[in-house]
C-alpha cells in the first residue's frame, strides 16, 4: 500500500510538507499546483513552490516531491515540465482536479474534464517532452458538473502515457462536501491497466480501509486528514484509529513549522492558526491552544504559547 500526501493550495506548502513527511510515512508528496500560462517560468518560481528541488527533489526526511502543473497549453506545459526535470523534479503530475472558480474560469483544473481530448493532448505533450524514466501522472475528479466523461478522461490519461492516475471521488460540483463516492472509483480501476490511486474524505484508519474496500484501489492519497491528524499514515499502516503521537510530540512539530524559512511572518501566523484550528477537531489540547493564540499577531508570542504547553 502506497500513501501519498495530496497537493492542496495554501495548505500543503513546503513547510507543511516538511513537517508532515517528518512524522508521517508517505511514499511521496506533490506540490501545490504551479500555474502555467504562456512562458517558461524562471528558476526562482520553481524554488518558491518546491525548494526541495535544491535538495535532490526530496523533503528533509527524504520523501520525494513530485511537481504538479496546471494549464491548458500543451507546448508551454511541456517546456515547463522539461525545466522542472532539469531542476531536479523526480516526477511530473498534471492537475485536472482543482475546483476553484477563478482557475476553472480561465480553463484550468477540473473544467477540462468536459474536454477529454484536451486532457489527452496535455498529458501526451508532457509525456513526450520529458525523459522516459521520469513518471508523468495526473489527478482528476469524477467530472466537472457531472460524471458523463469519467471513463473517457481516465482512458485519455492512460492513453496519453501517464504512469498512474489519482482520482478525487467527487465532481467539481460536489466540491469537498461529504461523502466522497469511493465506489465510483471501482469502474475506473477495472477499466484501466495503469494504477488508480483513491483520494477524498480519508480522515481515519477506518476511512482508509473502507475506501480501499469500496474503490478496489490499493493506494491512497491523503489531504486534509493528514493535516488534521499528522500521524495518520502511521495509524493506517499500524491499523489503528487511535493517534499514536502524544500532544507534547505534536508541539515539537508545531515549533518546527513556526520556525520554517519559507513564509513571511504574517503568512506564517495565519497558516499556523489554520493548522491548529484543523487539529482541534481531534485534539482537545489544540482547542485550548487556539483560544490562547487566536488574537496574537507575532510569531514570537505564538511560539512562546506553544512552548508553555510542552
Amino acid at each position: 500500500m502506497k500513501l501519498i500526501l495530496a497537493p492542496m493550495e495554501g495548505l500543503t506548502d513546503p513547510i507543511m510538507r516538511d513537517v508532515l513527511t517528518h512524522v508521517g510515512s508517505f511514499d511521496w508528496c506533490v506540490t501545490e499546483f504551479i500555474r502555467v500560462t504562456d512562458s517558461v517560468l524562471p528558476d526562482h518560481v520553481y524554488h518558491n513552490y518546491c525548494p526541495e528541488l535544491l535538495h535532490d527533489g526530496k523533503t528533509a526526511s527524504g520523501t520525494p516531491v513530485h511537481v504538479q502543473f496546471l494549464g491548458n497549453n500543451p507546448e508551454i506545459l511541456a517546456a515547463n515540465a522539461v525545466k522542472a526535470v532539469e531542476l531536479g523534479a523526480p516526477a511530473i503530475d498534471m492537475n485536472f482536479g482543482c475546483p476553484a472558480k477563478t482557475v476553472n474560469r480561465h480553463r484550468g483544473g477540473s473544467v477540462l474534464l468536459d474536454e477529454p481530448e484536451v486532457v489527452y493532448q496535455l498529458i501526451k505533450a508532457v509525456r513526450e517532452a520529458v525523459p522516459s524514466h521520469i513518471p508523468v501522472s495526473a489527478k482528476m475528479r469524477l467530472g466537472y458538473m457531472d460524471r458523463n466523461f469519467t471513463l473517457e478522461n481516465a482512458h485519455a490519461i492512460q492513453d496519453a502515457g501517464a504512469a498512474w492516475v489519482t482520482v478525487h471521488a467527487r465532481t467539481k460540483a460536489e466540491g469537498y462536501t461529504p461523502p466522497a463516492f469511493w465506489d465510483q472509483l471501482q469502474p475506473i480501476r477495472e477499466a484501466l491497466t495503469i494504477n488508480v490511486i483513491a483520494n477524498g474524505e480519508i480522515w481515519t484508519n477506518t476511512d482508509a480501509k473502507q475506501c480501499r474496500l469500496e474503490s478496489g484501489c490499493d493506494d491512497l492519497m491523503i489531504g486534509r486528514g493528514a493535516v488534521t491528524t499528522p500521524d495518520l499514515t502511521q495509524c493506517i499502516r499500524q491499523n489503528t484509529d487511535e493517534p499514536l503521537m502524544r500532544w507534547n510530540e505534536l508541539l515539537v512539530l508545531q515549533v518546527r513549522f513556526l520556525s520554517g524559512p519559507y513564509k513571511k511572518e504574517i503568512n506564517m501566523v495565519g497558516r499556523y492558526k489554520q493548522w491548529v484550528g484543523m487539529m482541534s477537531k481531534h485534539y482537545p489540547e489544540a482547542k485550548v491552544l487556539w483560544d490562547e493564540i487566536k488574537r496574537l499577531k507575532k510569531l514570537d508570542e505564538i511560539i512562546e504559547k506553544v512552548q508553555l504547553q510542552r
